[in-house]
C-alpha cells in the first residue's frame, strides 16, 4: 500500500470517523482507478453474453425476387440489381468472392450480397469493390471501408454500422433475394415502400 500523501494532507488518525472501517482508503490510485474502470467495461461487455443463448440479426424479409444464375457468376466481379425496391438507395452488388463469407450460399459460401449505399451519410459505393481483399469502399466522403467476408462490417473510417446485407437462397442454379439485415441508408422502415416526392 502507497502511504505518501499531498503536502498538507494528513491520513486518517484513529479518533477519526473512519478509523473504525476497516480497509478504508483516502483514496484510490490511478492504477486502482483505470483497473476498476476496465473491470466494470468488461462486466457491462460481458453482459450480453448468455452460455446457449443465440443472438440473430434482425432482418426484414421480402418477395422472393430471382436477380442471377449461378453458373453466370465471376469471381470477383459484382452484379448489380435493385432490391427490395426499384429506388436509388436499394441498388445492391451480388458478388463471388473467392473466399467463405457469413451469410455466403453456393457449394463454397462465398456468395454474398449487400446495398451499396454507404450507411453514414449515402455516398454510392457501387464500383469501389475491392477483389483482393474482399472489401467494398472506401466511401469517397469519409472514407469508410466494408468487408465483405464478415457480414459488411466496417474496417474503416467514420460509419458506425455495416453495410446492410440481402439475405440469399440457391434453389438449382438460380440465386434469389429474400430479404435485408439493417436499415437501408435513406428509408425509415425497410418494409415501408419509398416515395419520391
Amino acid at each position: 500500500m502507497d502511504n505518501t500523501t499531498m503536502p498538507g494532507s494528513s491520513l486518517p488518525e484513529d479518533s477519526s470517523p473512519d478509523a473504525d472501517k476497516k480497509g478504508f482508503l483516502p483514496c484510490v490510485s490511478r492504477r486502482q482507478f483505470l483497473f476498476m474502470g476496465a473491470a466494470a467495461a468488461s462486466l457491462i461487455a460481458l453482459e450480453r453474453v448468455i452460455p446457449g443463448r443465440i443472438l440473430y440479426a434482425q432482418s426484414a424479409t421480402f418477395e422472393r425476387q430471382r436477380i442471377a444464375s449461378l453458373s453466370d457468376l465471376e469471381e470477383g466481379v459484382p452484379v448489380t440489381f435493385n432490391y427490395p425496391y426499384d429506388h436509388p438507395s436499394a441498388l445492391n452488388n451480388l458478388i463471388k468472392l473467392g473466399a467463405p463469407a457469413g451469410g455466403g450460399i453456393g457449394p463454397d459460401n462465398d456468395i454474398v450480397a449487400f446495398n451499396t449505399v454507404c450507411p453514414h451519410m449515402g455516398f454510392p459505393l457501387n464500383g469501389t469493390y475491392k477483389p483482393d481483399h474482399q472489401m467494398m469502399g472506401p466511401c469517397g466522403w469519409h472514407l469508410s471501408t466494408y468487408d465483405l467476408t464478415r457480414h459488411g462490417i466496417i474496417v474503416s473510417g467514420h460509419a458506425t454500422q455495416g453495410l446492410p446485407q440481402i439475405t440469399l437462397e440457391l434453389e438449382g442454379d438460380d440465386i434469389y433475394a429474400t430479404g435485408v439485415q439493417a436499415l437501408i441508408f435513406g428509408f425509415n422502415d425497410n418494409e415501408q415502400a419509398p416515395t419520391d416526392g
